[in-house]
């Protein structure tokens, strides 16, 4: 579970503040939505779902320098829709919003793009594959290459990603449960990028490399009333297993959780509420509120307890609906680095 649910539901929603989430499970009518009877196909998955209400191209990059850093890097693309359908020009219902971040462990480097569907500005498409808005694009003759570049003030990237490893069907064959009232999106992953490339900063270039992990989801109706924000991870063990876990917290102090163990032959097993625990273990104060920028993550049918710790505590991506996301390092059971992401604190 992502925060491109939240952005994309509230570009179409009432007025909501950044601290609650409520309005996240209200009703849809006329929009498609998630079913357990679908069967993801590839390549026409990897482009839009026009007859949903919300959807994401969303990829995060833990990287390290030619100096020795680590750095880290964000780009997502959202749409969400007025109505469903395509229509053309400025009678497209579809609206589409970037963000690019680049992290190092001294600074946090953010900015937005918003577009209007129909008239070239924004879009995507599944073969050859794209995704874009304005000059920012994501794109490869399939989704297993890509060249991936943005750019904003005092900072940009131009990186090379592929695959080495399957993807990933999150859930019940990319039928991915959000609540215990039943909430769904589809989603999958790619999370067997490997990275190369330069990242452009106020001191200079630099080349890296790394590993990176795309997310796809799309859905109508995300989540359910009581549902105030959530606490995602995805990680990338040194021994190449890999872990996608998410808590959504309730108003009464309860959490649903859910996430996918990937073996490093890229075999999937999702788990379901209640098998992963997220503990806050430290807390930081950023942008004026107190967030948890260190975690206990617990698997234990995995044999997994790590600890979970902020590259740069302060990675706040100060945009229209601000939340926070940055590169982590992973301590414990499982050494390794990966991304967090935490909405409505």
């Amino acid at each position: 579970m992502n925060v491109k649910a939240l952005i994309l539901w509230l570009l179409l929603a009432a007025p909501l503040s950044a601290q609650g989430f409520a309005g996240l499970g209200g009703e849809a009518e006329g929009f498609a939505m998630p079913s357990r009877d679908t069967v993801l196909r590839f390549p026409a998955d990897h482009g839009p779902h026009p007859d949903f209400r919300i959807e994401w191209w969303y990829l995060t990059a833990n990287l390290r320098g030619a100096d020795g850093r680590d750095y880290g890097v964000q780009w997502t693309l959202f749409r969400s829709a007025l109505a469903p359908g395509e229509g053309e020009g400025w009678d497209s219902p579809q609206l589409w919003m970037g963000h690019a971040a680049l992290t190092t462990p001294e600074r946090h480097f953010v900015a937005e793009r918003l577009a209007r569907g129909g008239v070239g500005q924004a879009g995507a498409q599944a073969a050859p594959f794209e995704a874009w808005i304005d000059e920012w694009g994501m794109a490869g003759p399939d989704a297993a290459d890509i060249t991936l570049t943005a750019s904003g003030q005092d900072f940009g990237y131009d990186l090379s990603l592929t695959a080495e490893g399957p993807l990933i069907l999150h859930g019940e064959r990319g039928y991915s449960v959000k609540s215990a009232s039943g909430q769904a999106s589809h989603y999958y992953s790619q999370p067997f990028y490997r990275v190369t490339g330069a990242l452009h900063l106020p001191e200079g270039e630099v080349q890296v490399t790394g590993q990176a992990w795309l997310d796809r989801e799309w859905s109508s109706q995300p989540l359910e009333e009581t549902q105030e924000g959530w606490d995602w991870v995805s990680l990338h063990f040194e021994d190449g297993t890999k872990l996608m876990g998410a808590q959504v917290r309730q108003s009464d102090g309860s959490t649903f959780s859910s996430g996918t163990w990937i073996g490093a032959d890229g075999r999937a097993e999702p788990f379901g509420d209640g098998d992963l625990s997220m503990t806050p273990e430290e807390t930081a104060k950023v942008a004026g509120r107190d967030v948890p920028v260190g975690w206990r993550v617990q698997l234990p049918g995995r044999g997994i307890d790590v600890t979970v710790a902020a590259l740069n505590a302060q990675a706040w991506m100060d945009t229209l609906f601000p939340y926070w996301e940055g590169p982590v390092r992973v301590s414990g059971s499982h050494p390794g680095r990966g991304y967090l992401e935490m909405t409505g604190y």
